[in-house]
């Protein structure tokens, strides 16, 4: 392992694996001399080692530039521990907590007001203010919101995927774009054979055959490359027809390596490396069991073959061998001349099995997909064809080094493919992109990690480095990414959830207060006693529970939801005024119609003068209670409530059993400790109309916001 970040001063064959920075698993090779005059990033450097990278062959000599936090490494390491900003779910639930602190701020200051200034004495107005203000809070949000994510965990814990951050389920529901690594997460990070064809471009055995021989035989350390080709070919007892005679070892000079085995009475040497090296050492080609001679024609067809396949991301060797007597022990590299060419064998990182149907399904729910890899150009572009991601362009780290912060943001906005990537550029367009959508990062590697923190929610998978796990808020236990639909998906339940009880609570609390107020001026009591402000905030809280378990609409998450403050602000604005005006429709009917309204006259006697006014509350308290409990079965639905689409059971248990309670709480021992008075029996009549009316005019209201304001 590579201590420190080196400069090169000398190095022969010296290959070092990057994987841990970049995430590519194929090593690179490092020399002394840089002579490329288009590095953008100090990772591109040939003659520069880093630390946490590790050699895979050869030897070198280097000066240590930088040590510990000035790494490269380092500088990644510090960046992922400073404190994380705020995600979508972090934003929307401070912007939704400072709405209400404003408007109770505001509301309880006019109530303290008017019942001081219109029935004297601060102590009253002030204790009926606070319990204005408790009514007004959303006291249930906390643990609505705990409870949905929590629910959301479980869910995904059966689907074998950890949730490390209650609230990135929410902010999983709420990505529009997905920006993902390609090694290991969309592919399968490991080298796969995928042909192994003569020079006409046919099958052939017998180049596996001798590709295995070579590596087989090979003493030094198997590359990815051997071991593909011995995982596809299996276990084979070659030992009792093959002898190792010599080895000629590979490097970067001569791009190849040759083993000589003694097999069917001859001593063959097999030669595999680059497809121009080992062309240069061929004079003749085989085909099946005839030699012919080498001629441009065929030369012009197999490097056509082997540029397309690189074209298309496959990684291509050349497989050729020639015999010598079985007296000849001794060999050199010069005696890597005049052999045949038997053909070629292609590698390639295949995608995950699971990957083109997960771009698919995330493409359906509205989620846009952005590759962001350290490889190549050529290997992404087919990787994105294979799992069906089009590419109009694909945008290097080069090009975006030299953009302005406006170039920038429109350049990662408007393309889908970026390479060569450093791992500053991958944060670096992951902030960009959160400026206007809710992101998400799926990686794997090291390299991945700071961008995984700056994202709304970081997504890992199961064969991730630990730094990779430790940085992200989900992590996929399975290989299969088809559970990133369903994750994002139950995201959306959960927000759903949490959205209805948004706009039921400050929507009824709206109504409530602005018929406090309203009340308040009206009339020469207070329209609710302070105990019975808290008992029916307290049963309509209970009616709320069972929203966790609550079934939502299919429309509803159909595409991505997110936060809009204003929207919901909007939505209180317009439903609450609803509910006052059935309210104040109770207020005319106790007091004119029940006879309220001779509670002025001072020549009552005092007990009748304080049974008109709980019989006001009394019928007030009972009807607020049931309208706001009912209309959460309207609210919670763009549908038709009860016809076209019903509540969960939780949910209308909760809301039945406390209407119940509310309507017998007068009627019971309770009733009198709370100040509440039977009611008249024709006042359930009233009631019903009133019930039946609200939620038809609170369906409609609700129609008119959605067509108007769309909305989550």
């Amino acid at each position: 392992i590579i201590p420190a970040d080196l400069r090169i001063v000398s190095a022969r064959d010296f290959f070092v694996s990057e994987s841990a920075l970049t995430g590519e698993s194929l090593p690179v090779e490092k020399v002394a001399l840089c002579t490329r005059s288009d590095i953008t990033s100090v990772l591109e450097l040939p003659n520069a080692c880093f630390f946490g990278t590790h050699v895979v062959s050869g030897v070198a000599k280097g000066v240590v530039v930088n040590t510990g936090a000035h790494t490269v490494f380092g500088a990644m390491s510090v960046r992922l521990t400073g404190k994380r900003g705020e995600t979508s779910f972090d934003r929307g639930i401070r912007s939704f907590t400072s709405l209400m602190v404003r408007f109770t701020i505001v509301l309880v200051s006019a109530v303290f007001l008017i019942v001081f200034l219109t029935k004297g004495g601060w102590a009253q107005a002030l204790l009926f203010a606070l319990s204005v203000a408790v009514g007004l809070t959303p006291e249930m949000l906390p643990m609505i919101v705990s409870v949905n994510l929590a629910k959301g965990a479980l869910s995904m814990a059966k689907k074998k995927v950890i949730v490390k951050r209650l609230p990135s389920i929410q902010n999983f529901g709420a990505i529009d774009i997905l920006c993902t690594d390609k090694t290991g997460t969309l592919t399968q990070d490991r080298v796969v054979l995928k042909r192994h064809v003569d020079v006409l471009g046919k099958e052939s055995d017998e180049v596996l055959q001798y590709a295995y021989l070579n590596s087989y035989f090979q003493t030094g350390l198997k590359s990815l490359i051997d071991r593909a080709i011995i995982e596809h070919v299996g276990a084979l007892d070659v030992e009792e027809n093959c002898r190792l005679v010599d080895e000629l070892p590979f490097d970067f000079d001569r791009r190849r390596m040759s083993v000589v085995v003694d097999y069917e009475d001859a001593h063959v040497l097999i030669c595999k490396g680059a497809v121009e090296e080992i062309y240069a050492c061929c004079t003749h080609y085989q085909i099946e069991d005839h030699v012919y001679p080498l001629i441009d024609l065929i030369r012009a067809d197999l490097f056509e073959d082997v540029e397309r396949l690189n074209r298309d991301g496959f990684r291509v060797l050349a497989i050729a061998y020639r015999e010598f007597p079985k007296e000849k022990k001794v060999f050199t590299i010069e005696d890597e001349k005049d052999l045949i060419l038997l053909g070629y064998i292609a590698f390639f990182d295949p995608p995950k099995d699971s990957a083109a149907e997960a771009i698919r399904l995330l493409e359906r729910v509205g989620v846009k997909v952005k590759i962001l890899t350290g490889d190549n150009g050529l290997v992404t572009q087919k990787v994105c064809h294979d799992v069906g991601i089009r590419v109009e362009r694909v945008v290097t780290g080069s090009e975006l080094s030299g953009l302005s912060e406006d170039d920038f943001l429109r350049v990662v906005e408007e393309n889908d493919v970026f390479v060569k990537l450093s791992p500053l550029q991958k944060e670096q367009i992951v902030r960009a992109l959160r400026r206007r959508h809710v992101v998400g990062f799926l990686g794997d590697g090291i390299n991945d990690a700071p961008a995984m923190r700056s994202a709304d929610v970081g997504i890992s998978v199961d064969s991730a480095v630990d730094v990779a796990k430790e940085t992200a808020d989900i992590v996929l236990l399975e290989k299969s990414l088809s559970v990133l639909e369903e994750g994002i998906m139950e995201g959306r339940r959960v927000f759903a959830n949490i959205v209805k009880y948004i706009r039921m609570g400050a929507s009824s609390n709206l109504g409530n207060m602005l018929s406090v107020v309203g009340a308040s001026s009206l009339f020469p009591f207070l329209p609710m006693q302070p105990l019975q402000v808290l008992t029916n905030n307290l049963l309509y809280d209970i009616s709320q529970t069972g929203i966790p378990a609550d079934h939502v609409d299919e429309e509803a998450i159909a595409r991505p939801l997110r936060w809009n403050v204003d929207r919901i602000k909007r939505f209180m604005v317009l439903m609450g005024p609803v509910s006052s005006i059935f309210d104040y429709a109770t207020f005319a009917l106790m007091w004119f119609f029940f006879g309220v309204r001779a509670f002025p006259d001072t020549s009552l006697p005092a007990f009748e003068r304080l049974s008109l006014e709980r019989l006001f509350q009394t019928g007030w308290f009972v009807e607020s209670l049931l309208t706001q409990t009912l209309v959460v079965h309207v609210i919670r639905t763009r549908k038709v409530p009860f016809l076209e689409s019903r509540a969960s059971f939780p949910l209308l248990v909760a809301t039945f059993l406390v209407m119940a309670v509310g309507a017998l709480l007068p009627y019971s021992p309770f009733g009198g400790y709370l100040g509440l008075v039977p009611l008249p029996a024709s006042y359930w009549i009233w009631i019903g109309v009133f019930m039946a009316s609200y939620v038809v005019l609170a369906h409609r209201v609700k129609g008119f916001f959605f067509r108007r304001y769309g909305g989550d």
